[in-house]
């Protein structure tokens, strides 16, 4: 069992400790669920309630005042400050392929660099490269002239697509395609025509991408991931694509094609966007938004179609008192004709 000190853990998370330094956890769970010797974190205000009651020997929390007499580490970001103790705790367990399976073909003109692993059944066409230290799970397919950097995870059954560039400490989860066609006809006397996608798809350096992703490559050019950014699981990114550094897209979101997302923006669970539309930087669409038009910087927007999100809030609680408000038109055109008839008898 690992022990370790409250003052150990504060060293580790860089936080201000609170309290007795010399308190053993032992160690760690969710406010709800921990007991005597381990240590929990507060990260979202709703849950305060529960510092008291909570047997925890230990939270961390914001710099935030809170009222709790338990021990405290205070952080800049506690969820973050966590998940380092977690790591303590609980340190990796995923065992990753070494070395390259016999059962894989790689082609011949491959380049395959220092310490690289390739599981069973995965094809490397031509001229590939793969940097050092990346790992690439079993039924993979990596086509020609892609190029993957260093120190990369791509995990069973993804398919990676020719002519596409991913950068160095990439994540690519289960399932993931990047680089099919994109979704591009034209109409011709009534039939549908397929019109060729020729781009690429560039994907910066510490982009992690989850399961059963789609990125389209682009009709012209590249669709283009930034770094640092995170894509949840069943996300479509349609051709020609631009998203900035360190965006949030979460699970379900759908993105029309040539549409540009600045650095940092959040497009939130089921959001859909339209194509050739432009979102700023620190922009917010709230879950299910569907957004029609762009999105100035650092402003939020929910609903349908997408509106700032004070505005939607306000359609919405008009929508709920619609019943009522329907209730009392009819009481009053009931109460006009009413008064109509009285005003017809005086008037003979």
């Amino acid at each position: 069992m690992i022990k370790v000190t409250l003052e150990d853990i504060a060293k580790l998370v860089e936080g201000e400790l609170v309290g007795d330094k010399n308190i053993l956890i032992t160690g760690i769970s969710g406010i709800k669920e921990a007991k005597k010797g381990e240590i929990t974190f507060l990260a979202n205000p709703k849950y305060e309630s529960l510092l008291e009651t909570t047997e925890a020997s230990a939270i961390i929390t914001s710099k935030l005042p809170v009222n709790s007499s338990k021990p405290l580490i205070r952080t800049e970001n506690p969820s973050f400050a966590f998940a380092k103790v977690v790591a303590m705790f609980a340190p990796e367990t995923i065992r990753h392929p070494k070395g390259i399976s016999p059962q894989a073909y790689i082609s011949s003109k491959a380049r395959i660099g220092k310490n690289v692993a390739i599981g069973p059944f995965t094809i490397i066409e031509d001229d590939v490269t793969i940097g050092d230290d990346t790992i690439v799970y079993g039924n993979c397919y990596v086509g020609y002239d892609t190029k993957i950097g260093a120190k990369c995870i791509i995990y069973p059954n993804v398919s990676i697509r020719e002519r596409i560039t991913i950068g160095n400490r990439v994540i690519i989860h289960c399932g993931t395609v990047i680089g099919s066609d994109g979704f591009g006809f034209a109409q011709v006397k009534g039939v549908q025509e397929k019109i060729p996608q020729i781009g690429t798809v560039i994907i910066e350096d510490d982009v992690e991408i989850g399961a059963n992703v789609t990125i389209d490559r682009a009709r012209f050019d590249k669709t283009f991931i930034g770094k640092g950014t995170k894509i949840d699981n069943l996300v479509q990114i349609a051709h020609n694509v631009i998203i900035g550094e360190n965006c949030t897209i979460v699970a379900q979101a759908g993105i029309s094609g040539s549409t540009t997302i600045g650095k940092r923006a959040i497009l939130a669970g089921q959001a859909g966007l339209v194509g050739h539309i432009t979102v700023g930087d620190g922009a917010i669409a709230a879950a299910q938004a569907g957004v029609t038009k762009s999105i100035p910087p650092h402003t939020m927007v929910s609903g349908y179609p997408a509106r700032p999100h004070d505005v939607a809030k306000r359609v919405n609680a008009c929508v709920q008192n619609l019943p009522q408000l329907y209730k009392r038109i009819k009481e009053l055109e009931q109460k006009i004709e009413k008064l109509e008839g009285l005003l017809r008898e005086k008037n003979g």
